[in-house]
């Protein structure tokens, strides 16, 4: 009988989710699924976590992440083997806002990857959890969800969404064996934010970040700001008043 806990990760192949494997791995061997768009790379994260934990059992699943049907279907063939005690949501992208602005499709399909992708894969996990009244769902969004700035309002309202749903989804399951949390990244050291990184932005080191997240996860946190001071530095921005607000530079 498999006693390990079972993790599967949407998204396996972003830096935080990785770090994030590697450190439930070194806690105790796991059952775990990755799930990405590119094989490739989700293959050289699983071999890599498979030299890390050889007692682990690892799986690797390349699936669509737009598609209702698919995100479905995957949900449904992942719960087939057990249920499931964790999943982790990681997936998305940070776009450009200035090409936001001048391409609609771009447009949409940074809101679709960054918000209603997630929410889709975390409804299709939440119908499974209930029927077992068990596991944990967490998703990845942003501080940039906390309000709207002419930086990245784009992305923002996309992680915007998934806050809101993220609280709607908490509601729903007070009070039942199925637990929800929210992740807030600030600005994290990982491919995606090469570009911000480049233009000299203060980063926090992605290691960091993944063991505020495994942390909270186990220990039920409703909302991960990570790191830390961001909870205050958002919390301060949200009640800056609009007069003086709409001349500040962020």
């Amino acid at each position: 009988m498999n006693n390990k806990k079972r993790i599967v990760i949407i998204g396996a192949t972003s830096a935080i989710a990785e770090h994030c494997a590697r450190l439930w791995l070194k806690k105790q061997p796991a059952d775990l699924t990755l799930v990405g768009r590119d094989a490739q790379r989700i293959e050289r994260v699983a071999t890599d976590l498979k030299v890390r934990s050889p007692e682990s059992e690892i799986r690797v699943i390349q699936a669509e992440f737009m598609d209702p049907e698919t995100i479905d279907a995957t949900a449904g063939y992942i719960v087939k083997s057990g249920r499931v005690d964790i999943v982790l949501i990681a997936h998305g992208s940070l776009p450009e806002q200035t090409e936001c602005q001048n391409d609609l499709q771009y447009c949409r399909d940074a809101l679709e990857i960054n918000g209603i992708s997630p929410v889709l894969y975390a409804e299709a996990f939440a119908k499974e959890m209930e029927k077992a009244n068990h596991g944990t769902i967490a998703l990845i969004g942003s501080v940039a969800g906390d309000r709207g700035r002419k930086s990245n309002y784009v992305y923002g309202a996309a992680k915007g969404l998934v806050t809101r749903y993220t609280q709607g989804l908490q509601h729903r399951f007070a009070g039942s064996g199925v637990k929800v949390v929210l992740i807030k990244p600030g600005p994290t050291d990982t491919p995606m934010t090469a570009n911000l990184k480049s233009k000299g932005a203060k980063l926090a080191p992605v290691e960091g970040v993944a063991k505020q997240i495994v942390d909270g996860i186990e220990s039920c946190k409703l909302v991960i700001y990570t790191p830390n001071r961001w909870r205050l530095i958002m919390l301060t921005i949200q009640h800056i008043p609009f007069l003086i607000f709409k001349n500040i530079n962020i």
